[in-house]
């Protein structure tokens, strides 16, 4: 097919039958295979990269900038209670240093026990409605902690809190997978996972400006509560009309674009997706290691998150008034932008390095734990400093998240694994608010203590992780160079080929499939 300028043009795109023989091709029955499959079923056509980088375009213009947004809802929702913190909500509703972790923990206690039942619905409903739904709850229920003033009923809001928000990050590498290649999707992540640290600087000025409110006309903390949820809510208005579910019904792409779109995925993709849960694929998920082995890497990189809640309080502790530290709250944003929008320049030329690059952000996050634990209470810049190079190991759990979803086929092995490495961010962030008891104050050696620790496993999981699916790759290879193992042919009952991309086949029994390093 010829070079193609125009919308017009694109109706050359056609769907014609493949050409096949009967030996060495599997007949497959299309309900069984990818949601995508009967639309580019017998596509024989040329996508040129103009094509592909027009639709990709397009899909980034319609796409990105919500989802951006909505991540950055999410990170600002998420860290109400830290943000509170100093705006009197612990005062307020009566709250010990115990319930205060508490308030913490229910959140991705509900997170964790929510997150395996919102994976199953992304994959039964449609994700961009099902997200949607869970967006305008959790915008009310977040408005709803204004009216709070005990323990209970901010434990409640919590809660609802978690399982809504347990539906976005899963939901959000479902959708990022559909329409971008492997080395895309990546990038995609790392733009709306640096929302986060926009969300920080956000919240700093916010606090700081809500800070100065008469209490005696209404508390600081539930003024920001009701900004935030307020917020929310029209967000999540604008994601229920303007976020497609997949790109057959992405509004914005026609026809021959949404061929395109599919086919240009080519090989560079997990699928798109398929609504039948298939108890095959989850087992293989859970007897699949690396679906541990992220599972694992996201616990422990996740205990140091515990700090979202914690970083405002031990910035106060240093001596800094009220009003510093909601300012000085922005420059851990700051830093979270600078370092992840780095790291996605960075994948962008070295696209199989992935392991390298967060093994590499770690090392600063080490000098961190080393000097909060090492340096006296008198030196208040430095450990400030230190607080700040935590912070710069984020890139390390953004570019898993997108390597989890690229490594695995099958969508509901997909969908199981992706599950997996959530239930992993939510142990780890769980079970983390429990490190800082009073009783640790004001130095909190252990709590430091454990986090230098995972600061040390985390790099190490990445590379051991490298290595052995570069290995399993390098298997690969050699059974197709020695003949053991041939690229197998697919048709569906007209004789149409399909590329086994759209088929819903998990990439271990694929064994043309090749794990992004």
């Amino acid at each position: 097919m010829s070079k193609i300028e125009s919308e017009k043009n694109l109706s050359s795109v056609k769907v014609s039958p493949a050409e096949h023989t009967s030996h060495g091709a599997h007949k497959v029955d299309l309900q069984d295979a990818d949601g995508a499959a009967a639309l580019i079923a017998g596509f024989n056509g040329e996508i040129t990269k103009e094509m592909s980088d027009k639709v990709r375009w397009k899909c980034d213009k319609h796409m990105l900038p919500l989802m951006m947004i909505l991540y950055f809802v999410q990170f600002t929702d998420k860290t109400t209670l830290g943000s509170s913190s100093i705006l009197g909500i612990k005062t307020d509703n009566h709250l010990t240093q115990a319930q205060y972790n508490w308030l913490g923990t229910i959140f991705y206690l509900a997170y964790l026990i929510f997150e395996w039942p919102q994976n199953l619905a992304l994959q039964r409903f449609p994700p961009g409605k099902w997200m949607a739904c869970n967006i305008l709850v959790w915008a009310v229920v977040l408005c709803c902690h204004a009216a709070c003033s005990s323990f209970a009923g901010l434990f409640v809001c919590r809660m609802f809190l978690g399982i809504c928000e347990g539906s976005i990050t899963a939901g959000f590498l479902i959708l990022t997978s559909m329409f971008y290649t492997h080395s895309e999707a990546t990038q995609r992540v790392g733009y709306w996972f640096l929302m986060n640290g926009t969300a920080q600087i956000f919240n700093g000025f916010v606090s700081f400006g809500v800070y100065h409110i008469n209490p005696e006309i209404i508390h600081p903390w539930k003024i920001y509560m009701i900004i935030t949820g307020g917020i929310t809510l029209v967000v999540g208005i604008c994601f229920w009309f303007f976020i497609p579910d997949n790109p057959m019904k992405a509004r914005f792409l026609t026809t021959e674009e949404k061929i395109i779109a599919i086919e240009r995925l080519r090989g560079e993709s997990t699928g798109i997706e398929n609504k039948t849960w298939k108890k095959d694929q989850f087992v293989e998920a859970l007897m699949d290691w690396k679906s541990w082995a992220f599972a694992v890497y996201a616990g422990s990189n996740n205990v140091a998150n515990s700090l979202t809640n914690m970083t405002q309080l031990i910035i106060n502790s240093f001596g800094f008034t009220v009003g510093q530290t909601t300012l000085l709250g922005c420059v851990s944003g700051v830093i979270e932008i600078l370092t992840i929008y780095s790291s996605v320049l960075v994948i962008k030329r070295y696209p199989n390095a992935r392991a390298y690059i967060g093994a590499c952000y770690a090392i600063p996050n080490i000098l961190s734990g080393a000097l909060l634990i090492g340096l006296p209470w008198s030196a208040k810049a430095g450990l400030l400093v230190a607080v700040y190079l935590g912070g710069v190991g984020t890139p390390g759990f953004v570019l898993s998240l997108s390597w989890c979803a690229e490594s695995t086929s099958g969508h509901t092995k997909k969908t199981t694994t992706n599950a997996m490495l959530l239930i992993g961010y939510c142990l780890g962030n769980l079970l983390s608010p429990q490190m800082w008891q009073s009783k640790y104050a004001p130095r909190y050696y252990i709590p430091w203590g454990i986090i230098l620790g995972t600061y040390v496993v985390n790099p190490l999981i990445l590379l051991t992780m490298r290595y052995f699916l570069n290995k399993e790759n390098k298997r690969r290879d050699m059974l197709f160079e020695t003949g053991q193992a041939e690229i197998e042919k697919y048709v569906d009952e007209e004789g149409r080929e399909i590329d086994a991309t759209f088929l819903d086949i998990t990439d271990r029994k694929n064994l043309a499939f090749r794990y992004p390093l």
